[in-house]
């Protein structure tokens, strides 16, 4: 089959390797589609997961299935699915929780072991959710990233008549804006310094969009009574807006974790504020489980706004073009590699 290998940082090679093997109680897919993610642009320039190269990464994906397991029983070949990336030991007190990146064994697809940058991946079928017929491949490719704020939302308690603040109007970032517009928050302010993303922010339900950092807390008190935002979300991955977001959250409000920094990078934090405040934070990255079936459920009901995430698209031979493009091409939220093109 062909795969796009990342040999080093910023250098794909597409070439031609084993199909996988598959257990028992694994399925084969044929991927048809693949996103790219923040977290893959990390691994692309050398900023994450750099110690697993070379690797195929990619982990937003759908597909069919080629081939099934002797054991699964659920699914049969032919099925278009998606699939669950994070793969636990599912016995474990974190796997039973659903908090499977805490895992010891845990991997995931495209980050610890081969992903979907390549005409088949292979993984266990228990991760694998059947589609309903009719949805798009192209908005079936956005099932995981859309856990992903469905997860964040769920775990910060995010709920209708809270005020969000999303700091980053990048992929991400307007999907969290869009969950939090679906759960009923308002307002819900974006902070990004582009304009066209914060204009796209808007278009997605955000109530203001802020692009010159300097006013950006006033404009956040402005909104809320003085009192600051219920909710703020990092989906940069910038200590500073980190720092930043410390000032703009109210007392007794959530600050969710989400943006993916360098590893040992730290941000003080005042422990008496938080303490006498009641302030709370929580990390959150990926979607898992329950996350991937209700990110599903909204996807396949038109829950979310995809145009501007499904607009741009290579094959899999243009890889590393569509890599080194995307931060020239603003206007698009998301850009997928075609599997069968």
């Amino acid at each position: 089959m062909k795969a796009a290998v990342l040999v080093e940082p910023r250098r794909f090679e597409v070439r031609e390797v084993g199909i996988p093997e598959i257990g028992p109680a694994d399925v084969l897919i044929r991927v048809t589609r693949a996103g790219i993610c923040g977290t893959d642009l990390h691994i692309f320039n050398g900023h994450y997961a750099a110690d697993r190269l070379p690797i195929v990464p990619g982990h937003e994906f759908c597909g069919t299935i080629a081939e099934i397991g002797a054991s699964v029983t659920h699914l049969k070949t032919g099925m278009r699915v998606v699939a669950d990336i994070n793969i636990g030991c599912g016995n474990c007190y974190w796997c039973r929780r659903n908090e499977v990146l805490n895992c010891g064994e845990v991997e995931q697809i495209g980050i610890g072991r081969d992903g979907a940058f390549a005409q088949y991946v292979a993984l266990p079928g228990r991760l694998v959710l059947p589609v309903p017929d009719g949805v798009p491949e192209a908005v079936l490719a956005l099932v995981e990233p859309v856990a992903c704020v469905v997860r964040a939302a769920r775990k910060a308690g995010a709920a209708f008549g809270r005020s969000g603040v999303v700091l980053g109007a990048g992929p991400i970032g307007n999907l969290h804006v869009q969950m939090m517009r679906l759960v009923g928050m308002a307002p819900i302010i974006v902070a990004d310094l582009s304009s066209e993303r914060c204009r796209m922010a808007v278009e997605a339900g955000a109530d203001a969009a802020v692009s010159e950092p300097a006013t950006l807390r006033s404009k956040v008190l402005e909104m809320t009574g003085g009192r600051g935002a219920d909710f703020v979300v990092e989906s940069v991955g910038s200590s500073k807006l980190y720092r930043q977001a410390f000032d703009l959250v109210r007392k007794g409000g959530h600050v969710a974790f989400f943006g993916i920094t360098p590893p040992g990078e730290t941000i003080p934090i005042e422990i008496l504020r938080t303490v006498l405040e009641e302030n709370s934070l929580k990390g959150s990255v990926a979607g898992m489980g329950e996350d991937m079936h209700d990110a599903l459920t909204l996807l396949s009901h038109g829950r979310f706004r995809t145009a501007a995430f499904t607009a741009a698209h290579y094959p899999l031979e243009r890889i590393q073009e569509a890599f080194e493009t995307i931060p020239a091409r603003t206007g698009h939220l998301k850009t997928q590699i075609l599997l069968d093109a």
